[in-house]
């Protein structure tokens, strides 16, 4: 956090959250509007963890095999070979992905759930870690695409970047020339991050938390306010986040503040709203937090 700092100003609990999904074996929505650095952000984070780091762009005319990749001919030897595609990295950023149609918004769905893409019948596997860091515009934006609650599902956690303070935007300010500048150093490197990655899976979570993120989404799944309630996703992203939060806090077991600290993002994405209810001004966020409010925290 502390070489973050260096080129992100404030956004402290975005970048935690990135970390905490790497951590945890997922992926990451951020979502604000244009400016707010959401691909410097996402670049930071990358170029801190070691191995490889790509980028794709997404526009409407992009297609699936400009991010998985295709098979070229080669005149000379007649035979074909596979061009890879930017999937094959350790880190994808995927910038404003809801400017893709569907059809290429799809072509990530076997890669972020199963670590492997087939192309034309041959299933490849991908790099160990494998994390999208996809970014968003806001829903209703000019030139965008919904995505499916498919492919929201897919991600473990949406992060929102708010607007920066005045301080912080006053710092960003007087320091932006060094800012655009600054070099980050590598914090992880890639055979680091594996064992991480397999040490929070080892930090208990005992049947009394467990029971608590199942009380917490079945509070969030019956609420009259919902109209597509969090599927069993949600519950196994908060149990791995909870981990991971635990295993950055220095813990070898997981407590409900940790579910309470990832309730927002790992549920936020995966609710849907009865039209009634967006129509009187209610958001995913404010039944996330009444069943916050209404469960009741075991004790120790």
């Amino acid at each position: 956090m502390d070489e973050a700092s260096k080129v992100v100003v404030g956004q402290r609990t975005v970048m935690e959250g990135l970390l905490i999904a790497l951590l945890a074996g997922g992926h990451v929505l951020l979502e604000g509007m244009p400016g707010l650095g959401k691909t410097l952000m996402s670049k930071t984070f990358a170029r801190m963890l070691g191995g490889s780091f790509k980028r794709v762009q997404m526009t409407p005319d992009l297609l699936p095999g400009d991010i998985l990749g295709v098979n070229v001919y080669n005149p000379a030897s007649g035979s074909f070979s596979l061009k890879k595609g930017p999937v094959f990295a350790n880190i994808l950023m995927v910038d404003e992905l809801n400017r893709a149609s569907p059809r290429t918004q799809s072509a990530l769905l076997e890669a972020m759930q199963e670590r492997q893409v087939t192309i034309e019948g041959v299933t490849l596997p991908l790099e160990r870690p494998f994390m999208v860091v996809a970014t968003q515009l806001p829903y209703g934006s000019v030139g965008t695409y919904p995505l499916t609650e498919v492919q929201l599902d897919r991600f473990a956690f949406k992060l929102e970047v708010k607007h920066p303070s005045e301080a912080e935007e006053l710092e960003i300010m007087s320091r932006v020339d060094e800012i655009e500048e600054a070099e980050v150093k590598t914090m992880l490197t890639q055979p680091e991050a594996l064992r991480l990655m397999l040490e929070a899976r080892g930090i208990h979570v005992s049947d009394r938390v467990k029971s608590y993120i199942l009380s917490l989404v079945n509070h969030v799944r019956g609420d009259e306010r919902v109209r597509v309630p969090p599927s069993p996703r949600a519950s196994i992203w908060l149990m791995r986040g909870a981990r991971a939060r635990a295993l950055m806090e220095g813990r070898d077991y997981a407590i409900p503040d940790d579910v309470k600290a990832l309730a927002e993002p790992a549920l936020g994405h995966r609710v849907v709203l009865t039209p009634e209810a967006e129509a009187a001004g209610e958001t995913p966020l404010t039944v996330i937090r009444s069943a916050l409010e209404s469960t009741a925290v075991p004790k120790e």
